[in-house]
């Protein structure tokens, strides 16, 4: 009989605790969810300014690079004045179209859209910080301290570089490149925005390799004996990269963009060594 007690109190103890951990569980989710209803928040609400001042943003900065006047084409010209070569682009205008009905109003919706999560990312990576935050050992929080600044830093660095070099560089090889000069070019607008919007975002992400490299050697998967190791490599999968993104068969511009990728690769390299720094570190201090 006491046999038969012991065991049903310790089945009672047992579910008790299993009801506790999916009690916690549910309560991380909701957590969870009530971080991301916040992050949407703000992105609608950076989408309805977005929406309200959509002729502006369109004319000066979704369609700059497609103008000869863009700042890109112009100090390009400039340097390669200063220094006696030639830099300048020749002229070139593309002519955009619309095939659908209502193309020009879900353009404007969808639009405003990718530009208010791009805008709103550092709140959304700021609610995920505050979300894992409290899961972390106090030297976690002070290692991962700056998470939110250098990676939304990082991801503008690359938007502004992807919309400033690589998307205007693109536009003009691709809407000057001709098979015949009996075929004009007419592009519609969603492959326009299309376009744009890859190439700049892609770049933002790929800036995005040294928080990449953190957490992986963080996670002692990457290290940097092994990213110096295989560096020639690296260079390789670089300029692949490069020729990919920049569709312009001339050296100048796939150099242009592979200088960036170079300097990341290396940051990433000291950022790696920094992380296993502080491993042998803790490992001494045990």
């Amino acid at each position: 009989m006491s046999d038969g007690s012991d065991k049903l109190i310790k089945a009672i103890k047992d579910k008790g605790k299993t009801l506790e951990a999916e009690m916690s569980f549910f309560d991380h989710l909701e957590a969870l969810r009530w971080h991301l209803i916040r992050a949407s928040i703000a992105i609608v609400i950076i989408t309805g300014f977005v929406f309200a001042y959509y002729d502006w943003i369109y004319d000066t900065i979704i369609m700059g690079p497609s103008r000869e006047s863009f700042w890109t084409y112009r100090t390009m010209c400039n340097v390669g004045n200063a220094i006696g070569r030639n830099f300048c682009f020749s002229k070139f205008s593309i002519q955009l179209i619309n095939t659908e009905m209502a193309g020009q109003f879900t353009l404007q919706i969808n639009s405003s859209l990718m530009i208010g999560i791009t805008l709103g990312i550092p709140y959304l990576l700021w609610e995920i910080w505050r979300f894992v935050k409290p899961a972390l050992h106090e030297k976690e929080r002070k290692a991962a301290t700056g998470f939110v600044f250098y990676a939304t830093m990082l991801f503008f660095l690359g938007v502004l570089f992807g919309y400033y070099v690589i998307t205007p560089m693109s536009l003009h090889f691709l809407a000057t490149y001709t098979v015949s000069a009996s075929i004009q070019n007419l592009f519609s607008i969603d492959s326009y925005i299309s376009s744009v919007a890859t190439l700049t975002l892609a770049t933002g992400v790929v800036f995005e390799l040294p928080i990449l490299i953190y957490i992986l050697a963080s996670l002692g998967v990457m290290t940097p004996h092994l990213m110096r190791s295989t560096r020639r490599y690296a260079i390789v999968i670089i300029l692949i990269i490069a020729a990919v993104v920049t569709p312009t068969p001339d050296m100048l511009t796939m150099t242009v963009v592979s200088i960036p990728l170079f300097v990341l690769y290396e940051v990433s390299i000291l950022v790696a060594a920094a992380v296993e720094k502080r491993k042998l570190k803790k490992a001494a201090e045990a």
